[in-house]
């Protein structure tokens, strides 16, 4: 065994703690884990394919397949084959697991960005690699072998043009490393022009050209579809790889279970269930981001994804301890790496009622 970190939301128990004796009650807003109603149809979906005897194939049921590529075609305009998909077993067993399918060890490094997800320092910290945050393609090594991009972030929102896209897969493939995108908040962007005009994919032609060598986009239902405990997810992008990570995945086991695969595909086809799930979001943010302007927090990006990203100017403990005394619970930006030590992330999943009575809490009182 590795000698890994403490997890970071464990060192978080004395300030949840702290919440919880807040006489209404703590109101949670840190790990993000959907809160409403997984969609019907995949419900009854995983109901009729509950009798699964057989072992499921890794690569995924053709039906999936299939419903994974009209998925990319119909709502990220993007064109693939059923050899450019995979489906995975959630989406964070993929980002730490990458480096090790991918037969990455030390003396390579994996790239990521500055303020990040903390599981892709983790997935070169489980094969002994480098683990590189740098968001300048001209500063990423040239021992770089796998460049993570997430777009629209997590914690902060940011979401990356075509431009910037470009830019990065034109800088991977000069150092022929595998460039990946971790594209699971796609579906909600707020503020223009992502309200109105679809969040690039990196797999968009637009992006990659006529071949997508070296380049990959991962995907989760668990925010979109609440299928978080499912683990719901896939991969897609170059064939070659796709075929490369089949086999390892094949070899480790590492199966999507049948009546998981049968919901999948129904909730890639419920676009409904989706934009009222969007809806909802939008409802919740509308009162948590006014609420805290008037608390005298500071928004930073946020113009998609299911967080705001904010900041009192201080270091992050401050803001999550002054927190705690109003019985809020939010994430620390130091989890997402030195970057974000003044930054705190709020996350929109919680029901409305929670979300009403942190915006109440966060305008009783500014932080001086």
């Amino acid at each position: 065994m590795r000698q890994l970190p403490e997890y970071p939301w464990d060192t978080l128990k004395p300030y949840v703690d702290r919440a919880k004796a807040h006489p209404e009650g703590a109101i949670d807003l840190s790990v993000g884990s959907p809160v409403d109603a997984t969609p019907d149809s995949a419900r009854a979906a995983l109901a009729d394919a509950s009798a699964a005897q057989a072992y499921p194939a890794t690569v995924g049921s053709l039906e999936l397949r299939e419903a994974i590529v009209a998925w990319y075609q119909r709502r990220r305009g993007v064109q693939l084959a059923e050899t450019n998909v995979l489906p995975t077993v959630g989406s964070k067993e993929l980002v730490a697991l990458l480096p090790f399918l991918l037969g990455l060890g030390a003396g390579d490094a994996v790239v990521y960005p500055e303020i990040a997800y903390p599981s892709y320092e983790m997935g070169a910290a489980l094969v002994g690699a480098a683990a590189v945050p740098c968001d300048d393609p001209a500063n990423w090594p040239e021992n770089t072998k796998l460049v993570w991009v997430n777009s629209p972030a997590n914690p902060h929102g940011r979401v990356l043009s075509l431009e910037q896209l470009r830019e990065a897969v034109t800088r991977a493939r000069e150092l022929g490393a595998v460039l990946v995108s971790d594209e699971c908040y796609a579906e909600f962007g707020w503020e223009a022009p992502w309200d109105s005009e679809p969040i690039p994919s990196v797999l968009d032609a637009r992006v990659v050209g006529e071949e997508m060598t070296g380049v990959l986009a991962a995907y989760s239902l668990s925010k979109q579809s609440n299928l978080a405990g499912y683990r719901a997810a896939f991969v897609a992008g170059d064939a070659e790889l796709i075929s490369q990570l089949l086999v390892v995945r094949k070899h480790a086991g590492l199966m999507v279970p049948a009546p998981i695969q049968a919901a999948t595909v129904a909730a890639l086809a419920d676009d409904n269930a989706v934009s009222a799930q969007k809806q909802r979001y939008q409802v919740r943010r509308e009162v948590l981001l006014p609420a805290l302007q008037s608390g005298g927090w500071q928004i930073s990006h946020s113009e998609a994804g299911l967080y705001l990203w904010a900041t009192q100017g201080v270091d992050c403990w401050d803001s999550i301890s002054f927190l705690a005394e109003r019985g809020i619970i939010a994430g620390p930006g130091i989890f997402y790496g030195a970057a974000g030590a003044k930054h705190v992330r709020f996350a929109l999943t919680a029901t409305d009622e929670k979300i009403a009575a942190a915006a109440d809490r966060l305008r009783s009182g500014n932080f001086r």
